[in-house]
């Protein structure tokens, strides 16, 4: 008896994952066609973009500088979304396109030399990695490196690097562990500046009829001790846990955003922009929680450039998303609270206050806050965190209203694509202009609507973030990330404990198979699949659909969120 259950046992280990079969036809529906249109045009728009902007050695065409105007990270930034586009499912090309440019751009920044500054004389980059600058910029520099992740897990070399960037913060010099703090708000691969940053170090060599290059860093000298941008560094150590899974960097990334969560606690809710490196809020500025270079009130006739959020938002959620703890999205509750307590209404328009200083809020602008919104709804599923968003189309569609929001959705990125091939192809800035002056401007992708509506996630932005998502899709066939071709995903529901979407292959003529994944890293956990009247039990990160020839149907997942340590790697190889 013993035999027969072992053997029963290891028989249902060898059938793997639920194998889920739609046989039902259906005409594909206008966004289904939308999508397949919009990947592939893309791949195509992104195939003429990197001809234009890039030569052959992968080095990007323009003048190289260093500093926060027209640094080394606007070269990568201008492509921060193509391998998220790979891993929807655009072609491969777009993939190899990415890998050209960015060892090309490490070659170029590496070779290319700004003898004026303190980290630069010697190379911009060094050990492949940016010297010392701050992670507005840095961040958004890493920001397609990190999604590379998501369609490449078992590159040796990707790993290495990730590995190796991680271990700038996870010790000495950048960090201090003592005190859970990272130096300064300019660091990298040559450790921190804790002397005063110059106006080169941060605008790079003087450029003639620009004086704007320095002016505007006249104030920054001050960059000892940490601030919230530094919290973008997470995204390192979370991509090293998933890709390795090992506990070090899990755990520093534990630490590092445990620590700012209980500071911001501490502080009424609100974000210290400086702690010293004797780990006080304000330590370097007097005591003052909201002084720093890049503080509440830096800057005073400017309505941002605190960047307050931006770190929060990343290493907080990266926190969450390896924990399931919702602890680590209180801090970033609080504070939207304190600046909704705070704002005012002028001619019906909700005004929020970007600026703080010794008399309190000022620098009132428009609401500049519902990416972070989403993502809290989305974390925590209350609805009490719907209370700010009743405007926003996407969230109003995924809770049954406006049936036709993908459709419009999706034709409104088709027109930004044709508007940005148009600029593209009058653009005459290639090979003597910061990047931001011309291609940043015309990078023809664009992933906010095709994660919105495929996966079911609020998209990361430009900036450094990792995925957050409900699903992800792997084709079976190719053993690569995205959907397989022809076919399409909409996701139109998602409640605590359950996501609804509808799969359609487009062709008539060939099945198709795929994987659907719980999560962007398979976080999340599947209990069941019910589509057509019939539950199918799961029990597992992921399950395999099989699609006949034009068919179609709609599967509504029984789920446990954030039930599995995150992983990068493909289902197949769990």
């Amino acid at each position: 008896m013993k035999r027969i259950l072992g053997l029963l046992f290891s028989a249902a280990l060898l059938a793997g994952p639920p194998v889920v079969r739609i046989d039902k036809p259906m005409a594909p529906p206008e966004w289904a066609l939308a999508e397949r249109a919009l990947l592939k045009a893309y791949a195509e728009a992104a195939a003429e973009f990197a001809a234009k902007y890039v030569d052959e050695r992968g080095y990007f065409k323009c003048i190289e500088r260093w500093g926060g105007n027209d640094g080394p990270d606007d070269v990568m930034e201008t492509f921060n979304n193509w391998t998220l586009l790979h891993s929807l499912g655009a072609s491969d090309t777009v993939l190899e396109l990415y890998r050209k440019i960015w060892e090309g751009h490490l070659r170029q920044f590496t070779a290319a030399k700004a003898p004026s500054t303190q980290a630069a004389k010697e190379g911009m980059f060094y050990k492949e990695f940016v010297t010392a600058f701050d992670w507005e910029h840095t961040g958004e520099g890493l920001a397609a490196f990190h999604h590379y992740a998501l369609s490449a897990p078992r590159d040796a070399e990707y790993v290495r690097r990730v590995r190796r960037f991680a271990e700038f913060y996870t010790g000495a010099p950048n960090y201090d562990s003592r005190h859970k703090i990272i130096r300064s708000l300019l660091h990298g691969s040559r450790g921190p500046i804790l002397t005063p940053a110059t106006v080169f170090d941060w605008g790079g060599e003087a450029v003639e009829g620009h004086p704007e290059r320095h002016d505007r860093y006249r104030a920054a000298g001050n960059v000892r001790g940490d601030h919230p941008l530094n919290l973008g560094t997470c995204s390192l150590g979370f991509n090293a846990y998933a890709l390795t899974g090992e506990n070090k960097y899990r755990d520093w990334v534990l630490e590092y955003a445990g620590a700012w969560k209980d500071r911001i606690l501490a502080n009424g809710g609100n974000i210290p922009t400086n702690i010293g490196l004797d780990g006080t809020i304000g330590g370097e500025w007097g005591g003052k929680w909201w002084g720093g270079t890049f503080g509440w009130n830096f800057d005073p006739a400017v309505s941002g450039r605190n960047y307050y959020m931006r770190g929060a938002r990343t290493g907080l959620g990266e926190a969450l998303l390896l924990t399931g703890d919702m602890s680590f999205a209180e801090p970033l509750r609080r504070q939207l609270a304190n600046l909704y307590a705070a704002r005012r209404m002028e001619n019906g328009r909700v005004l929020m206050p970007q600026k703080y200083g010794e008399r309190g809020w000022y620098g009132f602008t428009g609401n500049q806050y519902f990416e972070v919104q989403r993502d809290l709804y989305l974390w925590s599923m209350n609805p009490a965190d719907l209370a700010n968003l009743a405007g926003d189309p996407w969230i109003r569609y995924l809770r049954g209203n406006d049936a036709g929001y993908p459709a419009k959705a999706l034709a409104t990125d088709f027109e930004r694509l044709r508007r940005r091939v148009e600029g593209m192809r009058a653009d005459e800035s290639t090979g003597d202009t910061r990047p931001s002056d011309g291609a940043q401007r015309f990078n023809p992708v664009a992933t906010e609507t095709l994660v919105n509506l495929m996966l079911g996630g609020n998209d990361p932005g430009a900036s450094g973030n990792v995925l957050h998502a409900r699903l992800r899709y792997f084709d079976a066939r190719m053993r690569r990330a995205g959907l397989p071709e022809d076919v399409a995903a909409l996701v139109d529901s998602i409640d605590a404990d359950s996501v609804r979407v509808t799969l359609v292959n487009t062709s008539p003529v060939n099945a198709r198979e795929l994987v659907v994944q719980m999560g962007a890293f398979a976080e999340h956990n599947a209990l069941s699949v019910e589509t057509a009247g019939k539950r199918i039990p799961v029990d597992g990160s992921h399950f395999t659909v099989r699609l006949a020839p034009g068919a179609g149907q709609t599967l509504t997942i029984a789920m446990k969120r954030y039930a599995n340590p995150p992983t990068a790697a493909f289902p197949w190889d769990r």
